[in-house]
Parts: structure tokens; C-alpha cells; sequence
């Protein structure tokens, strides 16, 4: 057939827009089988050319749905005009494009001569490894990685073994396998079927593989999710309202519960800062009824140093500043003098310091707990530094700059699949929402409504041991992919040297 038709860099484009319909909130799970399927068909045998501009074409479709809430951050909360944010959002969804573009090229060069059952292995690999290099390439944006979609099927049980990157090579050798489905040959056709139905089957019968055990007693957690409004966030007039909101909320919860949790920047003034008699009752309440008072926090000296952190007020006190930053959003990625120049994007307190590497998991109600902050969890590789030490994940976050859009959908899948690869449960508050308390399997106990006001309630057990991923991380994956891709970099090069 003869693919160099415009029409199929229009299929190209379709496909990356119907990709992020596997994920949440709508987790149409097959998508992610059959649109990787159809894109490597697309690509078979083309001009470098040709793959590049259909990849690009792919990626931006698939972040301009899959990612489009950047543009709400931008123009509602980053004080810009709509064209602006427009321009900012095109930018930033153009810059993405070019991983999908670099995987299609690479896919045709190390392809070359290769049947298109062969080819698909290949562009399966070259996928992952720029779906590896966009997680952490100008500090990462892993969204939309493709082992996520997997969260509800029984492909979920690779996760604690090979985590989401694991994850994602499974599903796309699989769209591989589909691949080598056609034309049908009688002994390709039915190796491809068994290995498809093998890795459903391995990763059904892993979903009951208990990798961890529980230690210690359950303890009862109150999350406050006081849900104001974003806009006023940084409002001086507003400080004070905030933090009685979130205290008043707190109240009936002392002595009832071991933890009480507010979210990320639940208090909108650095803690240096708050009034001394707001900051001492809360202390003092916290030791007296021996509750956990867990704070989402600016932290250190606006003129020096401050930081996103994580407080701990009782009998016990803790801190934790935010490891990995959010660019632009959070601190600004330039030169003093292209800070100036960029001053039109204004989002508030965006000039956080990154807390030190290296920090210990904070101790919450005589448990070990691993911290993150925000998006902080979409990086799994990160997370399990304080692992195995760790018995619960905590998480603060603020999905609030995203309006009612997919993005706290797609951020709760994200931190349900933190839970299942280190198999321990997960506390989870947010400003709006979707707080929740997800168990070592990445189902949810309880969790809120968007822009609630509410408090949710429950339990969370403690639990000991290491997943496979905790003890090794993505290395098996990450050294199997580069070997192969080394060994078929070698063979191009022999080709081209006959």
C-alpha cells in the first residue's frame, strides 16, 4: 500500500488525539495496544523524513488532549492574556512532539531490512526509550507514559517488578506482537498469539503476588480538603482566612484521629513567618491529643532560600523540602537576565529552592513515611530512595491550577501507580481534590469529589519488605533496551558498510 498519501499524516495526527482516551479519567485501555499498533504500521519502511514528521504529528496530537490543562495554569493563574497562554501552551505541546518525532526516526534507521513483524520490536523499544529520555530530559514531564494506562488490567502485575517503564515495554511489545500477527504465517502467527496471552496470564497471576507484609497496627488518618479557590491563593488578604479555614476544619479531628494532613501550601505564608501563637496552638494541640499534624508548607527565608515542604507538628517534629521542582512554575530555569525578560509569565512564588537529595523519610505517628510533593510521585525512580525503610507513601499535592480539566484524574492514576510498584499504601491530600487513601494495590479505600470541601477519613496499614522495583528500580529495564538498541545500532552500521 502506498502510505505517502497526506491522508496518513492526518491518521498520524488522529491517533495521538485518541491516545490519552486510555488513560483517566476515561481508561479506554485498549488504545494503548492498538494505537501503538497502527502508528508503527504507519511508519514501516518510510523515509526518515516521512517517520519524522508522522511521529511529530503523533506526539503533538497526543499532548495536545492529553496535556491541553497546561494552558487553564497558565492563563488563569499565570496572569497572561488568553493569546499568550495560547502561544505558551502551543510552545510547550511543539517541544513534546519531538520525542514522538525522535522515536519514529529511530525507529526506520535501526528497522532497515527488517520485516514489519521484526520492526515493530524495534519501534516498540525505541518508544520506550524516548518515553525514558522525556521523564527526565530539562528535569522530566513523565505524563501520558504508556504503562500507566495499564493500571486496571491484569498487565498491573509486572508494575512491582518492573515499574511503569516495565510496564509500558510489556504493553508495547504486545502492540508488537499484534503486529506480527499480519500477514499470517504459520509459525509467526500463533507465536505471537501465545506470547500476547502469555504476558496477560504472568501479569494476572502477579496481582496476587504479595511482595510486602504488614507491620505495625492500622492508623487512622483525617485528610482536610478545605477546597478555596486558587486565584486567591497568594493573596495577602487572604492568608489569614486560610490558614482558620484549615484550622477550624481540624478541630473536631484532634485525639480522634493519629493523623491529621492538610495539602501542599495549605498555608500561603512561610512558616518562619506565621503568627507565633497560630503556629505554638497548633503544636501544642498536636502533642496534647498525640495527633500528627501533617503541613503543606512554604519553608526558609524569602530573601535567601525557601522552599515547597512537608512539616510535621507533635511530639515528633519533621520536615521535608520538595527534591524536584516544577519549571516555570516553581522556579524559573534561566539566567538572572532572561528572568527579566520572561517576566510577563508571573505565577506566584515561583523562585523555590530544591530541597538537598539526600534526606531521611519523615517519622509520622512511629511510622517511616516516604514524602513527595505535587508531581514529585510521577517519578517513581525518586520515591524509592527511602525505601525499604518506608512503610506508607504521603503525598501533598495542588491540582488546583487545573480547573475541573484530566489533570488530577491523570495525577491520581499516577500515584496509584506508585503505590502498586512499592506495594504499600498511600496517604493523599490535595487542595481540591482527588485526595485519597489508595491501598498496596493501587485501589482506592476512600477518596474525595473535585472541589469538595470536605474531610476524609480512614485507615492506613504500615508495610514492610521490597518489591523487586524497589530494589532495583528501572535498571533491568533501562540495561535490556540499551543493550538492544545497541546491538541493532551495530548491525545498521555493518549494513552500511557493505
Amino acid at each position: 500500500m502506498d502510505k505517502s498519501h497526506y491522508g496518513f499524516d492526518v491518521f498520524a495526527l488522529v491517533l495521538g488525539m485518541l491516545l490519552p482516551l486510555a488513560f483517566a479519567p476515561l481508561n479506554i485501555y485498549p488504545l494503548s495496544i492498538i494505537i501503538p499498533s497502527l502508528l508503527f504500521w504507519i511508519i514501516y519502511d518510510s523515509p526518515k523524513k516521512l517517520a519524522f514528521r508522522r511521529g511529530y504529528l503523533f506526539g503533538f496530537g497526543l499532548f495536545a488532549v492529553g496535556a491541553s490543562w497546561i494552558y487553564i495554569a497558565i492563563s488563569d493563574f499565570g496572569f497572561t492574556s488568553s493569546p499568550v497562554a495560547f502561544l505558551l501552551t502551543l510552545t510547550f505541546v511543539a517541544f513534546l512532539g519531538l520525542f514522538p518525532a525522535l522515536q519514529s526516526l529511530l525507529g526506520v534507521v535501526l528497522a532497515r531490512g527488517l520485516s514489519f513483524g521484526a520492526a515493530a520490536f524495534v519501534f516498540a523499544l525505541c518508544w520506550l526509550l524516548f518515553e525514558w529520555i522525556r521523564g527526565w530530559f530539562m528535569t522530566g514531564f513523565p505524563w501520558l507514559n504508556l504503562g500507566y494506562s495499564h493500571i486496571n488490567t491484569p498487565l498491573i502485575g509486572f508494575a512491582p517488578v518492573l515499574g511503569v517503564y516495565g510496564l509500558s515495554l510489556i504493553s508495547l511489545f504486545i502492540s508488537a506482537s499484534l503486529c506480527s500477527l499480519w500477514p499470517v504465517k504459520k509459525i509467526v502467527t500463533p507465536l505471537a498469539a501465545g506470547v500476547v496471552l502469555g504476558l496477560f496470564v504472568t501479569g494476572w497471576s502477579l496481582t496476587s503476588f504479595q511482595w510486602t507484609e504488614k507491620t505495625g497496627e492500622p492508623i487512622k488518618v483525617a485528610i482536610v480538603q478545605a477546597s478555596l479557590p486558587q486565584i486567591t491563593k497568594w493573596d495577602p488578604e487572604q492568608i489569614r482566612h486560610r490558614m482558620d479555614v484549615y484550622a477550624q476544619m481540624s478541630e473536631p479531628l484532634w485525639g480522634k484521629y493519629e493523623i491529621i494532613m492538610w495539602p501542599e501550601n495549605a498555608m500561603t505564608i512561610l512558616w518562619q513567618d506565621a503568627p507565633l501563637l497560630y503556629k505554638d496552638k497548633l503544636q501544642d494541640r498536636a502533642v496534647e491529643t498525640n495527633t500528627a499534624l501533617v503541613i503543606g508548607v512554604p519553608y526558609g527565608d524569602v530573601d535567601t532560600k525557601y522552599y515547597s515542604s512537608i512539616i510535621v507538628l507533635g511530639t515528633k517534629p519533621a520536615v521535608y523540602h520538595k527534591r524536584h521542582l516544577v519549571p516555570f512554575g516553581e522556579y524559573v530555569p534561566l539566567p538572572e537576565f532572561a528572568k527579566k525578560l520572561a517576566g510577563f509569565f508571573q505565577l506566584p512564588m515561583s523562585g523555590f529552592s530544591r530541597g538537598d537529595k539526600v534526606q531521611d523519610g519523615l517519622e509520622v505517628a512511629g511510622q517511616k513515611m516516604a514524602p513527595s510533593i505535587c508531581y514529585e510521585d510521577a517519578f517513581g525512580e525518586e520515591l524509592i530512595d527511602f525505601l525499604p525503610e518506608a512503610t506508607v507513601l504521603i503525598n501533598g499535592s495542588n491540582n488546583a491550577w487545573y480547573g475541573k480539566s484530566w489533570a488530577a484524574h491523570q495525577h491520581l492514576q499516577i500515584a496509584r501507580m506508585r503505590a502498586i510498584e512499592t506495594q504499600r499504601q498511600s496517604i493523599r491530600s490535595t487542595t481540591t481534590g482527588i485526595s485519597a487513601l489508595i491501598d498496596e494495590y493501587g485501589q482506592l479505600m476512600q477518596s474525595t469529589n473535585l472541589h469538595e470541601q470536605t474531610i476524609l477519613t480512614g485507615t492506613v496499614q504500615p508495610r514492610q519488605g521490597a518489591t523487586p522495583y524497589v530494589r532495583w528500580g528501572n535498571w533491568p529495564v533501562l540495561i535490556f533496551m540499551l543493550i538492544v538498541l545497541l546491538a541493532l545500532l551495530v548491525r545498521v552500521v555493518q549494513l552500511r558498510a557493505r
